[in-house]
């Protein structure tokens, strides 16, 4: 068997909001360089280890040497690499000489075409690398290839300067329990690194690669995996909350264990009188200042107690405790100030002062977008469901909280912040509750508006952002969507659908351009916004598990309304299961593209020339099925609208082996063309089913 290798870099403290990226990082490129090198076996394991001073990779069954291969090397084209008498030619032996491989014979090279020419290839063995090797290239690779935030640039000792995320002081690598001979970062390898700071004797000496972890634990009280520290942090914390709920987003979790090697949880508290100030600005005072976790009963209602996770274990905890007190007093004094300081003003008196605030230098002040959101929550309103007035008023006053120093501390807050002070100002609960949900939502699965004036206001937020962004020419590219226009889309995409608005999208974009006539920067672009929008609305579809085909039948018609889409969708899915749907699919796209090439003025049907008797059959079952298929789709049932179709199968592939639609005759062509007008129009009201086609 072959032995387990361990390789550590032993560094200052690494930036904590990259460190899980930067382990896992460390172990991908170690391992795979060392994979692609032939050193690893097919169940080779491999374990990332990240802490704050340490990147280090654990890897089994590695392979002292890696085994020959045979490799095939591509040369030159073979009208390049021989001359006309078969012989190689200069270049070709260029080419030899840089791959070590000299003089050949012309009988050792194999012609293989590559769909365009014919190459020339050699094959040869190529020999087993040492692990030293190999390890030094794999290191070197991990190094220079490590997603690091910020590179910092210092000198070792004997004054060479490296580049690396931060100072590295110690490189371990163990192949079982020999040292293997590496070098990085001007650092050489050996068996010792460091455990920590406090609780340990300093020195670590790894006997064996197997025995790194647990060494680093009992010896250096240092939790090498992040994973297994995330976990201890997770368990203690629950245990210190002693049947209350602990306030731990998953990334305060994952910065406070990028923070600690040996992670102990211990309890705090603070003045109940701070418990007057909303609980969220409290909380993420808590999270963004100290990163301390928040405590609430099982109803989520905040206590005047804290959890903080420290690097220290003590007997006297409350030297740490008290300490921390005593910072986090400071700081939520502060946020009481603003709060009590912010409700001397209401919420209506700080609108003159969005005038002095920029939204951006095309499209004027938050005051200019203020007076568009309101004339666009306006409009929107009757299509929510919400009281105009109210819902007027809830766009006036949702940007005033800017202006408020709780805001100005936290633009988290935003929002948020405006409900409370709505609802110290006496505002009507529904508006109250709209100013912070006009955000909504925020982020992907995020809860949408909560009442219906929340719901205009929201949307008239969405839409004046994408329909003003979007027409200066701001349009997200790449990954690059400073003004987040695609999760706006998707917003719209999801209060439309998911709260069942008859929202016509053409009429509303056309109706948010129309307030921005007065900004010469501005050009409207309805179409192109609509096409955006509609690129979200794919991938939102796809997400509910839609095939590509049953999304693109419905929005190849390019709807304006969304609201029926699933209903469309479920329908185009029933139909899809009926024996006749390939047929009538593969039907209708050929009718298509018979009617793309003509001009029918009208589907309007003359019996009296209906001469074949399957197209007479045909004509008399569409007559028979329209009122069928036109009263469904009228009353919403586009599952039964697609269903009644099915039987015209039969009279479908009977009219197209007997009939010629394109007859020298113009009045039967034209009469013929307008059947097949008719029966396309049934065809395609809920969906394009040519989609479906196979």
């Amino acid at each position: 068997m072959n032995p387990t290798l361990l390789v550590e870099l032993f560094t200052e403290e690494l930036p904590p909001k990259a460190l899980q990226t930067l382990g896992n990082a460390f172990s991908e490129l170690m391992s795979k360089t060392l994979r692609d090198e032939g050193h690893l076996a097919e169940n080779s394991v491999v374990e990332s280890f990240a802490s704050p001073r340490r990147l280090a990779c654990r890897i089994t069954q590695v392979a002292g040497f890696s085994p020959e291969k045979k490799i095939q090397e591509r040369l030159l084209p073979v009208k390049i690499g021989l001359d006309a008498n078969g012989q190689p030619t200069p270049p070709l032996q260029k080419k030899l000489d840089s791959l070590g491989l000299g003089l050949v014979n012309v009988d050792q090279l194999e012609t293989i075409n590559d769909g365009k020419q014919d190459v020339l290839h050699i094959s040869r063995t190529q020999a087993g690398k040492a692990l030293e090797e190999s390890l030094n290239k794999a290191l070197e690779v991990a190094t220079t290839k490590l997603p690091i935030p910020k590179v910092m640039s210092y000198q070792r000792p004997d004054g060479s300067t490296v580049h690396f995320v931060r100072p590295a002081h110690r490189l371990t690598c163990l192949h079982g329990d020999k040292v293997v001979p590496a070098q990085v970062l001007g650092l050489e390898s050996d068996r010792i690194t460091l455990g920590h700071r406090f609780l340990s004797n300093g020195v670590v000496n790894i006997a064996h690669a197997d025995t790194y972890e647990a060494q680093l634990e009992t010896e250096g009280k240092v939790i090498a995996s992040f994973e297994k520290r995330k976990a201890a942090i997770e368990q203690a914390l629950a245990a210190q909350a002693a049947g209350d709920k602990v306030v731990q987003p998953a990334d305060l979790v994952d910065e406070v264990c990028a923070l600690v090697e040996w992670p102990v949880v211990y309890e705090a508290g603070f003045e109940k009188e701070f418990l007057e100030v909303p609980q969220e600005c409290l909380i993420l005072t808590m999270q963004a200042n100290q990163k301390y976790f928040a405590i609430t009963d099982q109803n989520g209602k905040m206590k005047n107690r804290f959890l903080l996770v420290s690097n220290l274990l003590t007997s006297t905890p409350a030297l740490i405790t008290t300490g921390n007190e005593r910072v986090l007093r400071a700081r939520l004094a502060d946020a009481k100030f603003f709060f009590d300081q912010d409700r001397k003003k209401t919420l209506e008196s700080r609108l003159p002062g969005l005038a002095n605030v920029v939204y951006h230098n095309k499209l004027g002040t938050q005051k200019d977008r203020n007076g568009r959101l309101v004339e666009l929550a306006a409009a929107l309103a009757p299509v929510c469901g919400a009281n105009v007035e109210q819902a007027k008023r809830a766009a006036l006053l949702c940007k005033a909280d800017l202006l408020t120093d709780m805001v100005g501390e936290f633009p988290e807050l935003q929002g948020n912040m405006g409900e409370h002070y709505a609802h110290h100002d006496g505002e009507a609960a529904e508006v109250a509750q709209a100013i912070a949900d006009h955000y909504s939502p925020r982020f992907a699965g995020d809860n949408l508006p909560r009442n219906p004036v929340g719901l205009a206001a929201a949307l008239a937020d969405k839409l004046e952002t994408l329909v003003g962004i979007y027409s200066i020419g701001l349009v997200p590219t790449g990954d690059k969507d400073p003004f987040a226009l695609r999760r706006h889309a998707l917003g719209v995409i999801r209060m439309v659908i998911e709260k069942n608005l008859k929202l016509d999208l053409i009429e509303a974009l056309t109706q948010a351009s129309s307030l921005f006539t007065a900004f010469p920067d501005f050009k409207p672009s309805v179409e192109g916004i609509a096409s955006f929008i509609q690129d979200r609305l794919r991938g939102y579809l796809k997400d509910q598990g839609y095939s590509t085909a049953e999304v693109e039948s419905v929005l190849s018609q390019n709807p304006s309304q969304f609201a029926d889409l699933p209903k469309r969708l479920e329908a185009v899915r029933a139909f899809s299961q009926l024996p006749e749907s390939q047929a009538l699919a593969a039907a209708n796209k050929r009718i298509t593209n018979i009617l793309k090439k003509t001009d029918v003025a009208s589907s309007d049907v003359n019996e009296s020339l209906l001469q074949v008797d399957a197209e007479k059959a045909l004509a008399a079952q569409v007559r028979e099925v329209a009122p069928l298929a036109t009263q469904a789709f009228d009353q919403g049932n586009y599952q039964q609208a697609l269903l009644v179709l099915a039987p015209l199968k039969a009279n479908v592939d009977a009219f197209f082996e007997n009939v010629m639609v394109m007859d020298n005759d113009e009045a039967l062509k034209n009469n013929r063309l307008a059947l097949l007008k008719h029966m396309h129009g049934l065809m395609n009201r809920v969906a394009d089913i040519s989609q479906l086609a196979s």
